[in-house]
């Protein structure tokens, strides 16, 4: 039924796309934990815009890479030093089919360096109504370091991740044309992809018999590139020999000049020492440029405005769409079944109008804290099992009783993501003794769950997951702080789902967007945040929990200090005490009409339908030639959904 339906919203909305599809480029995709192409947010974000794209029958092809062993396993060793190991993905039974040529043999395509022909193997993916189209370049034929350029995600030095770049755009646009695809729009997930509007001007160029400056124009005007970053040193920047070196045949068969060349990824051409800049290609030869939240949107316009030198900041053209989440590849069945039976009839179908989840305030108070906790036991259960096999295989003596030590009836709070150091996974340390005192409450205890990896390359990164080690292992918070190896989608899902809060501690304002918050959401938890990233656009004071007021500070260990002290007294003073103010049944009634409070205002705005609904109509649609309109207009008028019910 769901791939039969013929009238979609985006067959509505969108129709033009059906011949013009949109193809979207990322290095990762988190589709599902059977298939690790992905290392965090971008790559499960890419899975979430794939699949709610099928969900709305947006026409979008994924394109990315089929990394051999994925993204490495985790182990801590008896120390707390993040080790590191990779298995054969392709070892393992995947959904994939080999793309095959109009011959019936497996389809090839291939890219030029300067000193060699690399072969790809193209894999496809169904995802729902759409596809996602994986490279492959251990290929035989291909030398021994080109057959490894699909091995792993983010490994290797600066020559490997060109060589990726260069596979992915390049090779990606290839496939989709060897596959017969004519693309309408192209989506650049992060700079890793803009490689791609390089290899689309040469297309046209041949087509049209027109030089790279009359084509450009025509390439930008069906780009849309979405920056993550809002680090600069997260940016991809290449030294111009090892551009060259790489790029040199394409950037020969484009009729450029080294110098004009390397001026598309230079904030100043006339600076010949300046390193090659992906995003900067990627902002150039784009015409539609956004971050993902409003406050990421902000300060991409701040770093990159000298591309716009005679520009004020607020009119320097990169906007910003704020990230959402597939609701069910997220939502614990309990929570599904409750909104089965207290939402509107298809309220799945449903999830961008405010008016579907209005409902959830009126769901009896009782029954809501019930599943929460039927869905909590699952979570300390799941915990309990993971936890002494971690034990088990360090070798640990005695092996602690971990189910007796983690309970569904104490405030349970979940920290989980990539190891960055200004996520700052440590803030929570600041203080032990007052951390202490407050996860041993007589009264009010707490127990704390952290997961993440840190980049095999990030030492920073590393001791911070050692730091967080050593504290489980303090007799102070043995079994009450604990850490959890190996992060991935599996993991990810149990602790969104059951965690009663989401902690967040970025530095401000280094949080792109953070959806991980949003999926705890949609499963009845609450968010605990500094005011970044999406959280500086849902937190109303009714839904959920601040750390500190949003302001910052010009020195960074000042304001470290002021958010620890903020942390501490929003644990001690606002969350504890509504957790653990029960009525006569023992339920908190306060703290269950806030959980419902942050649904109900939440829910219809932070989900992956609203987002791509918003980049539909007004992206693609503009980008392939087609009229725009704006997401308020639709959500007045939902009667035009001809496959939804009126609302």
């Amino acid at each position: 039924r769901y791939l039969e339906a013929e009238r979609t919203w985006g067959l509505l909305n969108a129709p033009i796309l059906n011949n013009h599809p949109v193809v979207y480029l990322s290095a990762e995709f988190g589709l599902h934990e059977s298939l690790p192409i992905y290392s965090g947010g971008l790559g499960v974000l890419a899975g979430d815009h794939l699949k709610s794209a099928s969900d709305l029958g947006v026409p979008l092809i994924g394109i990315g890479l089929f990394y051999a062993q994925g993204y490495f396993n985790q182990r801590l060793n008896r120390e707390g030093w993040q080790t590191e190991s990779y298995q054969l993905t392709k070892d393992n039974p995947l959904p994939l089919q080999r793309a095959m040529d109009n011959r019936g043999q497996p389809l090839m395509v291939s890219v030029q360096t300067l000193d060699s022909e690399i072969k790809i193997g193209v894999w496809t993916i169904q995802v729902g109504r759409n596809r996602l189209v994986l490279l492959d370049s251990d290929i035989r034929g291909n030398s021994h370091a080109d057959r490894l350029l699909t091995s792993t995600l983010y490994g290797g030095d600066h020559s490997i991740r060109i060589r990726q770049e260069l596979l992915l755009g390049v090779g990606g646009m290839r496939a989709i044309r060897a596959m017969g695809i004519n693309p309408g729009v192209i989506h650049l997930n992060e700079g890793h992809t803009v490689f791609a509007l390089l290899e689309e001007a040469k297309y046209l160029m041949i087509r049209e018999n027109r030089s790279f400056w009359e084509v450009a124009e025509k390439v930008a005007r069906m780009t849309v590139f979405t920056t993550h970053t809002p680090v600069p040193a997260g940016h991809d920047r290449f030294a111009p020999e090892l551009v060259e070196n790489t790029l040199g045949h394409l950037r020969k068969s484009l009729e450029l000049s080294e110098h004009d060349f390397l001026s598309l990824g230079r904030i100043n051409p006339g600076n010949h020492q300046e390193d090659f800049c992906l995003t900067v290609l990627g902002l150039k030869m784009s015409r539609s440029r956004n971050g993902v939240s409003a406050i990421h949107g902000h300060v991409s316009r701040r770093m990159w405005q000298e591309l716009w030198p005679n520009t004020q900041l607020a009119n320097i053209p990169i906007g910003h769409i704020t990230n959402g989440i597939h609701v069910a590849s997220w939502l614990a069945p309990e929570m599904s079944r409750l909104y089965d039976r207290c939402l509107r009839t298809r309220w799945q179908d449903l999830l961008c109008y405010r008016e579907t989840w209005e409902a959830v305030v009126n769901i009896d108070t009782e029954e809501f804290w019930e599943v929460r906790q039927l869905i909590k036991v699952h979570l300390v259960s799941y915990l309990a099992r993971q936890l002494a096999h971690q034990e088990q295989r360090r070798g640990e003596a005695g092996g602690h009783k971990w189910d007796y030590h983690l309970s569904p009836g104490v405030l349970t709070v979940g920290f989980a993501r990539r190891f960055a150091t200004y996520k700052r996974a440590n803030l929570l340390f600041s203080d032990m003794d007052r951390l202490d005192r407050i996860i041993n409450s007589s009264d009010r205890p707490m127990q704390v769950i952290f997961a993440g990896k840190a980049h095999p390359a990030d030492d920073q990164g590393k001791h911070l997951v050692k730091r967080i080690f050593e504290a489980s292992k303090d007799p102070r918070f043995l079994g009450k702080i604990v850490f959890l190896e190996d992060y991935d989608i599996n993991v990810a899902r149990h602790l969104v789902q059951g965690v009663d809060i989401w902690l967040n501690t970025p530095q401000r304002p280094l949080e792109a967007c953070g959806t991980s918050g949003e999926k705890v959401v949609m499963n009845g938890g609450l968010n605990l945040a500094i005011l970044d990233g999406w959280w500086a656009e849902a937190y109303d004071g009714t839904n959920g929990f601040a750390i500190g007021d949003g302001t910052e500070h010009s020195d960074t260990e000042r304001q470290a200090q002021l958010d620890a002290a903020a942390l501490y007294d929003t644990l001690e003073n606002q969350v504890a005490p509504l957790y653990y103010a029960r009525d006569s049944n023992g339920v908190p009634t306060a703290w269950v009409e806030r959980q419902k409070r942050a649904i109900q205002s939440l829910a219809w705005r932070f989900n992956a339908d609203r987002m791509v609904m918003e980049y539909t109509l007004g992206c693609y649609l503009p980008a392939v030639g087609g009229l725009s309109c704006s997401l308020p207009e639709l959500r007045l008028a939902p009667h035009t959904c001809p496959h939804l019910p009126q609302a």
